[in-house]
């Protein structure tokens, strides 16, 4: 299969394309320009990326930022970060790659274990990743041509723990390589609409 990944240069990312690699043809792509460049904030970006691409066989989103603070000092403009980017950018990443994906293809979005399990200064994290979870279950019974859409839910990452250990105590973090495996799971198997969770 030809499978982009969007967001392959981080922690997810890396491990999804080590993992997939291993069987597939893929495509990286990423703000900082790897054999694409995005922006997924940007609907032109989108577009071009698709464009550069042509067609595929599945999409991963491995990216989308939020900020964090706590809900007294959430501003409407802070929250606008993951409205933008995790929320209307991934869900971007479908509207406008619809046409570009294969028959019986395939799109993985990313959320997160905030929406399930709140953490203090998490709250505009976990409504774009709620938002994302609503949006798959409910696209997964329209789209076109046996298209899939599935998202994946992963826990702190082991790796991650140094930069991000401190806003999740006595959470259990999961290696980056046990949440690529989710990834996999929903490109090569069967299933629609699910949010496979990585806890």
């Amino acid at each position: 299969m030809k499978i982009i990944i969007v967001g392959a240069s981080g922690t997810i990312g890396q491990a999804v394309a080590k993992e997939l690699g291993k069987k597939h043809e893929i495509i990286r792509a990423g703000r900082n320009g790897m054999d694409v460049t995005v922006d997924i904030t940007s609907m032109d970006s989108i577009k071009n990326m698709y464009e550069q691409v042509g067609k595929v066989d599945a999409v991963i989103s491995a990216t989308g930022g939020a900020h964090f603070a706590s809900i007294t000092e959430l501003t409407p403009e802070l929250n606008e970060i993951g409205i933008e980017s995790k929320l209307k950018g991934q869900i971007n990443l479908v509207l406008l790659g619809m046409n570009y994906v294969n028959d019986s293809g395939s799109f993985t979005l990313t959320t997160g274990i905030m929406m399930d399990d709140p953490i203090p200064l998490g709250a505009s994290a976990a409504m774009a990743n709620g938002g994302v979870k609503a949006f798959v279950k409910s696209a997964s019974i329209e789209m076109p041509r046996g298209i899939r859409i599935n998202s994946v839910s992963p826990n702190v990452l082991q790796e991650s723990l140094g930069k991000y250990g401190e806003f999740f105590p006595g959470f259990e973090a999961v290696p980056a390589s046990r949440v690529a495996l989710a990834f996999k799971k929903s490109v090569e198997g069967a299933q629609t609409g699910q949010n496979y969770e990585v806890y």
